[in-house]
Order: C-alpha cells, then sequence, then structure tokens
C-alpha cells in the first residue's frame, strides 16, 4: 500500500513543477512586454502655467479706442479792455463766480473824467441841435410865406445838418465812454469757476492782457483721434465708455458731439470731440482719459487674441484635451482690440484649455503635462 502512493505522487508533483515553470515565464514575457510598451511610450510635455489660456464667457466691446486730455466744454480768458493800474481783485483760484461777478478793478479816473467830459459835450450839441431845428422850422414858415430869401432858408438846413451831426458825434463818443467805464470793471461772463488768476492789485495792465479763466465744471469735453479706416463705427451721439487717472476704479460715459470733416493727411486720424456729463463736478481740466466708442457690445465665448493662429485659410487654436494635444478650426466673431480678446462662434467650449506662446508649436497627438507652482525645482528641493 505505500509503495502504491508513493508511485502515483511522483506525476502529481511533475505536473506541478511544469504549472508552475509555465506561470513564471508567462509572468517574464508580460513583464517584458510592459517594459517594452512603456519604452515605446513617449512621457508626456511639461508646459508652463503661462502658456495656457481657457475659454470663458465674458463681454466683448468692439470699436475705436480713444485718449487724451480733458478740457472744460466751456472756458473763457478774460481778458483786460482798458490800460491802467489794477486797484483790486476780489477772487482767487477756485473761487465759484456767478455771471456778473466783479473779478477785479481796474483804475478809472481818466476814464471817469473823459466819461464826463463826453456827457457835457452831448449836452451842448443837444442844446445846439435843439437851437439849429427851431430855426430851420421857422424859416421854411418864413420862406413858405415869401419873407426870407431861399439862401437863407438854405442856410438854415445846412446848420440843422451840421448841429445834428455833432450831436450824434457827442453821443458816440459818450456811449464809447461809457463802455470804457463799464470795461474798468472786470466781471465773470457766465457761472464758473476761477482755474487761473494772472493779476494782483497793483499790477498794471495793457489792453488785451489776461487777467482771469474761468470754466465751467458742468460738462467736461475729451478731444481725440480715431484711423480714417475705423471712421465707420464712429457716429454723432455714439456712447464712448472711458477711464480716468485718478478714478481707477471708476468708468464714465460720454457721447460724441462732433466729427472733424477732414483726415489728418501726415497720420490719416480724424478728430472727433466727446462732450462729458460732470453734473457733480468730480472731473476736472487736464486729466488723461482713455477709452472706446462703443460701436457693439456683446456677451460671448472669448479668448486671447494671441490664442488663435489666423496666419492660415482658416483660423484655428492648439487645444489640450484628454492629455493630448489637438488642433481645432474655430469660427471668430468679435474682436476687442482693447482688451485683445476674440469671440469664438464655434470650435471650442466654455473652460477648454488653450495654448498661447511658444507652446503652440507642440505637435498634436503629444502627451503634455500643465506644471504648477509646487512642480518646480525650487519648490521641490
Amino acid at each position: 500500500m505505500p509503495s502504491q502512493i508513493t508511485h502515483r505522487g511522483r506525476p502529481t508533483s511533475v505536473v506541478l513543477a511544469i504549472m508552475l515553470a509555465a506561470v513564471a515565464f508567462a509572468g517574464c514575457k508580460r513583464g517584458e512586454a510592459d517594459e517594452a510598451k512603456a519604452a515605446a511610450t513617449p512621457a508626456p510635455t511639461t508646459v508652463g502655467a503661462e502658456n495656457v489660456v481657457v475659454v470663458a464667457q465674458a463681454e466683448l466691446a468692439s470699436g475705436p479706442a480713444l485718449s487724451g486730455n480733458l478740457q472744460a466744454a466751456q472756458e473763457a480768458v478774460v481778458r483786460a479792455q482798458v490800460g491802467g493800474t489794477v486797484l483790486a481783485t476780489f477772487v482767487d483760484e477756485g473761487s465759484r463766480v456767478a455771471t456778473g461777478t466783479l473779478l477785479a478793478r481796474i483804475d478809472d479816473r481818466t476814464i471817469r473824467d473823459q466819461y464826463l467830459s463826453a456827457r457835457s459835450a452831448v449836452t451842448s450839441a443837444q442844446s445846439a441841435a435843439d437851437v439849429a431845428q427851431r430855426n430851420l422850422e421857422r424859416n421854411e414858415r418864413l420862406a413858405a410865406a415869401g419873407a426870407i430869401a431861399d439862401r437863407d432858408l438854405e442856410t438854415a438846413r445846412t446848420q440843422n445838418v451840421a448841429a445834428q451831426s455833432q450831436l450824434a458825434d457827442a453821443k458816440a463818443r459818450l456811449t464809447l465812454a461809457e463802455k470804457q467805464l463799464a470795461d474798468a470793471q472786470i466781471r465773470a461772463p457766465f457761472s464758473g469757476i476761477v482755474s487761473n488768476r494772472k493779476v494782483s492789485g497793483g499790477d498794471v495792465v495793457q489792453p488785451g492782457g489776461e487777467m482771469f479763466t474761468i470754466v465751467d465744471p458742468t460738462s467736461m469735453r475729451l478731444e481725440g483721434s480715431v484711423p480714417a479706416a475705423q471712421l465707420s463705427a464712429v457716429k454723432v451721439g455714439s456712447p464712448v465708455a472711458f477711464s480716468v487717472s485718478g478714478y481707477p476704479d471708476r468708468a464714465f460715459t460720454g457721447k460724441i458731439t462732433r466729427i472733424n470733416p477732414m483726415a489728418d493727411p501726415s497720420t490719416g486720424q480724424v478728430r472727433v470731440v466727446v462732450s462729458i456729463p460732470n453734473s457733480g463736478n468730480n472731473l476736472v481740466g487736464g486729466l488723461f482719459a482713455e477709452g472706446r466708442v462703443a460701436s457693439e457690445r456683446r456677451n460671448a465665448l472669448v479668448a486671447p487674441t494671441s490664442a488663435v493662429d489666423v496666419t492660415g485659410i482658416k483660423p484655428f487654436v492648439i487645444r489640450l484635451k484628454d492629455g493630448k494635444v489637438e488642433r481645432v478650426e474655430v469660427e471668430l466673431g468679435l474682436r476687442d482690440e482693447e482688451s485683445e480678446r476674440v469671440e469664438i462662434k464655434s470650435g471650442v467650449s466654455k473652460g477648454d484649455t488653450l495654448f498661447v506662446g511658444a507652446a503652440r508649436g507642440i505637435s498634436p497627438g503629444t502627451p503634455v503635462r500643465v506644471s504648477t507652482p509646487s512642480d518646480t525645482p525650487a519648490s521641490k528641493s
């Protein structure tokens, strides 16, 4: 009995040994195949986060850009109309004035003497003219009755004409003296703010000399230029959205009020004027403003213009999907030159990852891994 068991057990041991050898051999072959497959698959290319952008939903505006310095829409330089010594000034820079407010007074003693003389001359001329008129009327009655010669009537008429002319001349001189007397009182031409004062009490001014600058701060204007090629997008009344230095977190809106009918031949630019309401007096002249004419505005899928290749027949982007690079043709729409973004109508979806810069040169099908700050050598050390 024991001899049979021993005899039957030998084949069983051989079979087990053969099976173990086969499994080990198969494992070795599978390992070699996996190693060969891994060796054949290229390692992923690492791309920095600075070469990656994401398609997003945002608002785009299209229209020519404008920039320039703000100016008061109404501004006047008040100049001296008569010469003389400034007796006193009654306002300073920053003073708010109304129409007719007295700003300064020029010494008018000489002008007043001339005014009094002119008024006396008018009185005398008026008396002489009245006498000449009565003489003419009397002589006309006498001539009608045949009591005087015709030459006496003609003399009376000549004297009356001369007297009336002298009266007219005296009145003109009086009007001029009255104007000069009024001009010695310097007054504000309209309501506003004194932005500049050039004179003080005791200064001597000449006719035409600058004394004050008055501005109306309730309305400002921006003068800018647009390329002639974009003139079709600019119309009188078109809204203009812009930002102003000193107010980085505020947006302002104005309207185009004038468009120059002539383009600058040297630059190809057309001057436009934008009127800006300023009822709160927040804006002041001299501030730098920049914005754009809002000729078209919409909410759409957008991407940076640097992510789109437009050199070929059809525009395309390089997209990362499922860890691999692919080339995708897209349809473009509105372009926002200020923000350097473009609308993508078709080809990509919101949240898609696109490549910019040198990463756009990666061949389609290449596996790619986007690095994060923690992947940098400095963070690993």
